[in-house]
């Protein structure tokens, strides 16, 4: 039995081609999915010459898309948007921000840009600032900066960093008092002045 097929696209589809393509795809794909959708059919002369009014338009049609996609690339480079999030005192976020919460972003700021189109390199789950690629095609690419932001007030953490010694024990740090500090600055008057 063999493992591909070769199928007569009667409507565009992404990723494999546009109206009148002859493509080859794997049996499950076609079985499953193009044929009962009526996306595809078996290849003949007439169908392909019945479909050329068809597949002139989606061309057409094709080449506006990629117009308007290189123009909005153009926009899009160096863009900053910056989201809130709720978060813990550490910085970790309690959901992650994901490609829906980008792309909606983009679209409250006049961009049309699905999900799918958005490539997060990582899960985002940290208050930072974060490079985003949104990648219509393989040639067209832009790259955004992501800032999350808490969405309250951070309280500072004044506690001082513990630190370890190769064996595993705290390091005993001798605690700085605001006093010793001012003793030392006034002494260094006394000083000068002398």
């Amino acid at each position: 039995m063999p493992k591909t097929i070769q199928l007569l696209l009667t409507e565009n589809v992404d990723n494999l081609g546009i109206v009148g393509d002859v493509v080859s795809v794997k049996v499950g794909y076609a079985r499953n999915y193009l044929l009962p959708r009526e996306l595809a059919t078996p290849p003949s002369d007439e169908l392909m010459k019945g479909l050329a009014a068809k597949r002139a338009q989606a061309e057409k049609d094709v080449a506006a898309l990629r117009s308007s996609r290189q123009e909005l690339i153009g926009r899009l480079d160096g863009i900053e948007i910056t989201m809130l999030r709720a978060c813990n005192d550490q910085g970790h976020l309690y959901g992650s921000v994901t490609q829906q919460d980008i792309a909606s972003g983009l679209a409250e700021l006049g961009y049309d840009v699905k999900p799918r189109e958005v490539r997060l390199a990582q899960t985002i789950k940290r208050l930072d600032a974060f490079e985003v690629s949104v990648k219509f095609d393989s040639d067209l690419e832009a790259t955004i900066k992501l800032h999350v932001m808490p969405d309250r007030e951070m309280e500072d953490d004044d506690r001082e960093e513990m630190e370890f010694d190769n064996e595993g024990e705290l390091i005993e740090k001798k605690p700085k008092k605001k006093a010793d500090k001012a003793e030392v600055e006034a002494g260094a008057e006394a000083s000068t002045e002398g």
